[in-house]
């Protein structure tokens, strides 16, 4: 019999966050077979930025996030990646 992979849970403190005109949403979760949680903000282009350390609570992570914010403005999340096309 083949092992189920295990449940992600989702904290409670997960959001979405709205400040300076930017808008991204805050995912705090972890596998239901661990302890820690991470952190991951998704921008409005769908850019995921992921934390590599996790955190020993929900809301240690979600206090990062407010660290961060505070430190380095809503606008570190923002797409800001010189983009060179391929050619063609």
């Amino acid at each position: 019999m083949q092992e189920r992979d295990p449940n992600l849970v989702t904290s409670g403190l997960s959001e979405t966050v709205t400040r300076d005109g930017i808008t991204v949403k805050v995912c705090i979760h972890r596998l239901e077979t661990d302890t820690e949680w991470s952190l991951e903000v998704v921008n409005a282009a769908g850019t995921s930025i992921v934390w590599d350390e996790l955190f020993s609570s929900d809301n240690a992570a979600k206090e990062e996030f407010l660290r961060t914010v505070a430190e380095d403005g809503m606008a570190t999340f923002l797409d800001n990646a010189t983009i060179i096309p391929f050619r063609r």
